[in-house]
């Protein structure tokens, strides 16, 4: 079937989230531990090479998120999910694989610009405040102190609008390269098209998650609070947020479904430049 670019309502981007969770519940180990493996990774990387290694955590942020919808697939199919998934879009055919490559290098580049330029327009106030941390439990007023220098401010704006713009075009871009076998700048393009024509959708999305997690937050701190506990929640704020976060990208396959046609297996893709295969199950 050929990739179509779809319309979809303002109901769907709760449902995204929804269905989401209800894939996560299929694996949810497997899921959660992909995660895990992925940031694990790309610390020692990190620690081993700091700046190189940044730098290739970035670009590798595509990979994860079309991996994690990958293994997502594979899932709900009653399929394995393992972190041989994260590279199971770069074992395809030559011009996939560099169009892939191409994206990652380049969100890596202009990501780390942004790091960059926020960085100096807030005075490097992440270095500082890991320094501050690094130190011991840093006081109240030590915190506002550091949050309320010049240039803290502009540098956040700076910094959610500037990924905010970023993310668009990249949004669906490697899916479409490895579903789609979209060219890099198509993809970018179809990405950048999607998402503002559904762009009802993506906010309800986007809205949706954020009720989650203030919810969540909320619930575990009542929770703790209730228990005389409380003095653990920044502990386990840590947890619950990588939960969030692998469900969250779990939840991107159905956007991608519905918008453009369901992912198709890896042993039942189209020989020649055609979309993704007929729909996918959905959780539930």
């Amino acid at each position: 079937m050929a990739l179509q670019l779809k319309s979809v309502s303002i109901g769907d981007g709760p449902r995204w989230v929804a269905d989401g969770f209800r894939a996560f519940t299929k694996k949810p180990l497997a899921l959660g531990l992909l995660l895990m493996i992925f940031l694990a990774a790309s610390t020692l990387v990190t620690a081993v090479l700091p700046l190189v290694g940044s730098l290739l955590q970035l670009m590798a942020l595509p990979l994860l998120s079309l991996g994690y919808m990958v293994a997502t697939q594979s899932a709900l199919l009653g399929g394995p999910v393992h972190p041989g998934q994260f590279f199971e879009p770069l074992r395809t055919d030559a011009p996939r694989r560099r169009a892939l490559l191409v994206l990652c290098g380049s969100y890596g580049v202009l990501a780390f610009a942004i790091l960059a330029l926020c960085a100096w327009v807030s005075g490097d106030v992440l270095t500082r405040w890991q320094a501050l941390f690094a130190q011991g439990e840093p006081t109240s007023a030590q915190i506002e102190a550091l949050f309320g220098e010049p240039g803290v401010t502009q540098a956040m704006w700076l910094l959610a609008g500037l990924v905010s713009a970023l993310s668009l075009p990249y949004w669906f871009a490697p899916a479409l390269v490895h579903w789609g076998r979209q060219g890099v700048g198509q993809s970018l393009f179809s990405s950048t098209l999607a998402l503002w024509r559904n762009k009802a959708a993506f906010t309800a999305f986007v809205l949706t998650w954020v009720a989650v997690v203030v919810a969540a937050s909320m619930l575990l701190s009542a929770a703790l609070a209730a228990f005389g506990a409380a003095r653990f929640l920044a502990l386990l704020l840590m947890p619950v947020a990588l939960l969030l976060s692998a469900v969250f990208y779990v939840s991107q396959l159905f956007a991608f479904n519905d918008i453009f046609g369901a992912a198709a297996p890896a042993a039942e893709e189209p020989a020649g430049p055609a979309g993704p295969a007929g729909p996918a199950d959905r959780p539930g």
